[in-house]
């Protein structure tokens, strides 16, 4: 039977300040859509879009 791991990014009375982002990004070699995944901070949730 398979377990599943969760990591875990609390720290003390913050709770969840993090968030995991997925980006689609297209590729500069071949051209194709690839997925970027990230964690970062739930405040730089907007800016990350942004970009």
């Amino acid at each position: 039977m398979a377990k599943k791991t969760v990591a875990t990014f609390k720290s003390g009375e913050g709770g969840r300040t993090y968030s995991r982002v997925i980006k689609m990004v297209k590729s500069p070699k071949t051209g194709a859509y690839i997925f970027q995944e990230e964690m970062i901070p739930n405040d730089s949730v907007k800016d990350y879009f942004k970009k």
